[in-house]
């Protein structure tokens, strides 16, 4: 009887952190196919919501928004993770001392409230007399970003055997060619973390959005809570569900690629 509760108790506190977790976005998904608008009583399936996103119909500009927000959410994931690199290689370089103090301020940023960086950044484009705009926008994204690059790509440069880099400039490879045919595919996990981690940052963001972009601006999250005042749209489900099937996909190819790679080490092996 023990040996079965014991095996019994994890099994329950399992499936009910993953029904806490999972269950309001099935509830999600369900509702997405609702025939009522702005309506959480359900009043029979229909594919409008769907068919009215893509048309824009109603002209919310849902999907002005999501492109807005991907693509600042592109650059941003991007130039954060080339700085990330560039400043990780930096820092492996360091003595251990110095490496300490740097990673020490890099985590600063990451347990700073998001309202205390919108803020900070808005009170300094105000200073330097930058209007707000989207370049402002990116720019706060990509000083978000940083810090997570950095910590997603610096353990994977500690786990690179320096002797490779060594042994490619003895061989007569340049410092570029030693960094585009060694570095970068021995860290290439980190660095598509790194994008990653720092794309769904960017995308998921608010505060810092609303604080340093102009009116003329609507990232997604800055749509979905000025919607959520008067009901979420119904379109606004079909999209975040759609969003969830995005990555959802993504996640199931990237772990299938993952466990490939293990199998064909092991086969080498």
């Amino acid at each position: 009887m023990r040996r079965f509760l014991k095996r019994l108790v994890p099994d329950v506190y399992l499936a009910l952190t993953l029904v806490f977790i999972y269950l309001p976005i099935v509830v999600l998904i369900v509702f997405s196919f609702n025939a009522l608008p702005k309506s959480f009583l359900w009043g029979g399936f229909t594919l409008r919501n769907y068919a009215s996103l893509f048309s824009g119909s109603d002209g919310t500009g849902i999907l002005d928004s999501l492109v807005e927000t991907l693509k600042v959410a592109a650059i941003a994931s991007v130039v954060s993770t080339l700085i990330g690199v560039m400043s990780s290689l930096g820092i492996a370089y360091l003595k251990k001392k110095m490496q300490g103090l740097v990673m020490t301020m890099t985590y600063v940023p990451n347990v700073m409230p998001d309202l205390v960086t919108g803020i900070s950044f808005m009170l300094l484009f105000s200073f330097l007399g930058v209007q707000k705009s989207e370049f402002t926008l990116i720019m706060s994204h990509i000083a978000l970003c940083v810090p997570f690059a950095i910590l997603s790509i610096s353990p994977k440069i500690k786990q690179m055997d320096k002797s490779l880099t060594e042994a490619a400039m003895d061989l007569g490879a340049t410092g570029f060619q030693t960094l585009r045919l060694v570095v970068i595919p021995e860290i290439m996990p980190g660095i598509l973390s790194s994008l990653m981690l720092t794309f769904t940052l960017s995308v998921d963001d608010y505060l810092i959005s609303n604080f340093n972009v102009d009116s003329s601006i609507q990232t997604l999250p800055m749509m979905i809570y000025s919607m959520a005042k008067l009901g979420v749209n119904p379109k606004m489900n079909a999209l975040t569900t759609l969003i969830f099937l995005v990555v959802f996909v993504l996640m199931i190819l990237s772990n299938l690629s993952s466990f490939k790679k293990t199998n064909n080490k092991k086969l080498k092996r």
